[in-house]
C-alpha cells in the first residue's frame, strides 16, 4: 500500500490508524495519508510519509473513508407522525396508503413547497448525517409525481450538494406511487414518466440514476421494465425498490438490466439472489424501515452472503417508514437485528455503498487516486462504529482534502 517515492502533496494526515477498507478493514496502524488536489496521493506507514507543508496531527484517531448513505428520500416536506401513531393502533401500511395516506400524504406537502422551502427543511436532516462522517449521499425524488414536483425535488437535492460539504447523487423515482390525477390509469402515468418527465429531467442534468417501486401497492413488473427501458435509452443506470412487501421478481428484473442495486429485499427469492450475484448488483439493506414498520421477515442475509452479493447499508431516511438520519444507527441495527458483522456493516457504508452508486472507482476506500473524503473517529477499534447506540464518535470530516470540524453546523440562513 505504501510508496517510498515522494509524490507531490498538499497535506499529510499523520499519527493516525487507517481503516482503508481494502480487503476487509485493511488496517494500517500508526499510518499516514497524503492529499494532492483533493485526491489521495499516498497511503502507508507514518515513517514512510512524504514531506508536506501542511501536516495534520490526528492524535492517534482512526481514519476511515467518508461514509456513504446510498439510499435516502431525505428531501421532502411534512412528516407522517400521525400515520405512525395509526399503525401503532392497528392500521397497516397498505391500509394507510389505500386511504390516501402513505406516500401521497408526503406528495401533497411536497408539491406545496418551493425549492427554497425544500432546501430549508431538508438541510438539518442532511447536516445530521454529515456530523456522523457522511461525505456522499444519494437523494431520491418521488414525492412530486408530476413534472414540477419532481424537478423541484431534484433541484433542491443538487443545491444541497452545493451549499453543504457533501457529494450528492440524485435518483429519479417518478415511479414511486400513482398520483391521484392518474387514478386507475397506471399505464398512462408510466407513459408520462418515461416519455416526458425522465427525458426532460435528464436533459436538464438532474438525474444520475433511475429507480422505481416494484410492489403490489406500487408498479408491476412490466411497468417497471418500461421505466428501465426509458433509462437505458438515456444511458442512465437503474436500481430498484424490490421485494419489500411481497415477491414481485423485481430483483431478477433489475439484475437483468445490470442494475446498480436492489433495495429492501425482505421477500427476495433464491432466483433473485442468483440473478443479483451474476450481475454484480448490490443488495442495499434498510433496517430502519424494517424496524419502523415492525416487520418480522428479514432479508436472506446468510444466502446473500453465501452467494457473494455485496451488502450495503443505508438509512432509507424518509418521513413514512424510516424517519432516521443516522447511518451509524443503521449499521448497529443491521448487526443487532440481522447479524451482520461490524466489518460487514462498515463495508456496507463505504466500499459496497460506493458500488451501489456506481462510484466505487472514486470513493469508498482509502486508495491512491480516489477522492480525499475521510472521517476521523475517537475509537479504539473500527468495530465500535457499529457498536454504540446514540453515540457519535466522529471528530472531524475531510471533504476533498479539506478538513472541517464535526459540528461545523449549517451555513448562515438555515
Amino acid at each position: 500500500m505504501s510508496e517510498r517515492s515522494n509524490p507531490r502533496v498538499d497535506a499529510v494526515f499523520a499519527n493516525v490508524n487507517l481503516a482503508t477498507m481494502v480487503g476487509g478493514y485493511g488496517e494500517i496502524m500508526d499510518g499516514a495519508i497524503a492529499v494532492h488536489h483533493g485526491r489521495i496521493a499516498w497511503v502507508g506507514a507514518r515513517r514512510d510519509a512524504p514531506r508536506a507543508a501542511v501536516i495534520h496531527d490526528c492524535d492517534g484517531a482512526w481514519l476511515t473513508p467518508g461514509l456513504i448513505d446510498c439510499h435516502t428520500h431525505i428531501v421532502h416536506a411534512g412528516n407522517r407522525a400521525d400515520e405512525w401513531e395509526a399503525r401503532l393502533e392497528g392500521a397497516s401500511y397498505e391500509d394507510i396508503a389505500r386511504n390516501g395516506g402513505g406516500i401521497m400524504s408526503t406528495v401533497r406537502a411536497t408539491r406545496a413547497a418551493s425549492v427554497e422551502d425544500l432546501i430549508r427543511v431538508s438541510a438539518p436532516r442532511v447536516s445530521q448525517l454529515l456530523a456522523e462522517g457522511v461525505t456522499t449521499l444519494e437523494i431520491k425524488s418521488g414525492y412530486g409525481l408530476n413534472m414540477t414536483g419532481e424537478a423541484n425535488l431534484l433541484r433542491a437535492a443538487r443545491r444541497l450538494g452545493e451549499i453543504l460539504p457533501v457529494c450528492v447523487r440524485t435518483t429519479f423515482l417518478g415511479a414511486h406511487a400513482l398520483p391521484p390525477e392518474f387514478a386507475d390509469r397506471a399505464d398512462d402515468y408510466i407513459a408520462e414518466v418515461t416519455e416526458r418527465m425522465l427525458p426532460l429531467l435528464a436533459k436538464e442534468g438532474l438525474v444520475d440514476a433511475v429507480d422505481a417501486f416494484c410492489e403490489h401497492i406500487g408498479f408491476t413488473y412490466d411497468q417497471t421494465e418500461r421505466v428501465f427501458n426509458a433509462a437505458k435509452r438515456l444511458n442512465l443506470p437503474v436500481k430498484l425498490h424490490a421485494e419489500q412487501l411481497s415477491e414481485q421478481r423485481g430483483a431478477e428484473l433489475v439484475a437483468r438490466y445490470r442494475g446498480l442495486s436492489a433495495d429492501h429485499l425482505e421477500h427476495l427469492t433464491p432466483a433473485g439472489i442468483a440473478a443479483m450475484a451474476a450481475a454484480g448488483t448490490v443488495a442495499v439493506l434498510l433496517p430502519g424501515a424494517w424496524y419502523f414498520l415492525r416487520e418480522t421477515r428479514m432479508p436472506p442475509i446468510a444466502e446473500l452472503r453465501a452467494a457473494g452479493v455485496p451488502l450495503a447499508v443505508a438509512t432509507d431516511c424518509n418521513p413514512g417508514t424510516s424517519p432516521m438520519s443516522s447511518l451509524l444507527l443503521a449499521m448497529n441495527m443491521a448487526c443487532t437485528m440481522w447479524r451482520l458483522t461490524p466489518r460487514e456493516a462498515l463495508q456496507g457504508a463505504t466500499v459496497h455503498a460506493a458500488r451501489a452508486l456506481g462510484m466505487h472507482d472514486r470513493i469508498g476506500t482509502l486508495e491512491v487516486g480516489k477522492r480525499a473524503d475521510f472521517a476521523l473517529w475517537d475509537i479504539a477499534r473500527p468495530s465500535e462504529l457499529a457498536y454504540s447506540i446514540g453515540f457519535n464518535p466522529c471528530q472531524a470530516v475531510v471533504n476533498g482534502g479539506v478538513m472541517r470540524e464535526r459540528d461545523a453546523g449549517l451555513p448562515a440562513g438555515f
